[in-house]
């Protein structure tokens, strides 16, 4: 069965190919081809070589277990403070009562793009 196309807004191809281009970087700068660290992720050079073209077509666990392992620091932040922004996150959400995070939720699952 083929892959579905991912319909993606203007901002989030151009945050793709932020992404894809960190990625690539930084794999440059530590003299990795794209099988290497392709290897180290546990894929393939094709799909490596998609995440760093910006494809919106590959897994986001997959684009930022690439980023991290080539040294990209996402959102501005390395891993221990990635770490503590989460557990941040967690505890704001924890703090909500129980019918704004239910309505939420709810609201979160009718995204269709």
């Amino acid at each position: 069965m083929p892959k579905r196309a991912v319909a993606v807004s203007r901002a989030s191809r151009d945050a793709l190919a932020v992404l894809g281009s960190q990625v690539k970087k930084a794999r440059l700068v530590r003299g990795w081809t794209q099988a290497e660290l392709a290897g180290r992720i546990g894929v393939d050079a094709r799909t490596l070589s998609a995440v760093e073209a910006g494809s919106p077509n590959v897994a986001i666990g997959t684009a930022f277990n690439a980023a991290f392992t080539a040294g990209v620091n996402l959102f501005g932040l390395d891993g221990d403070e990635l770490a503590l922004a989460r557990r941040r996150g967690e505890e704001t959400l924890a703090l909500l009562p129980k019918q704004a995070r239910a309505a939420r939720a709810s609201q979160d699952g009718d995204d269709d793009f």
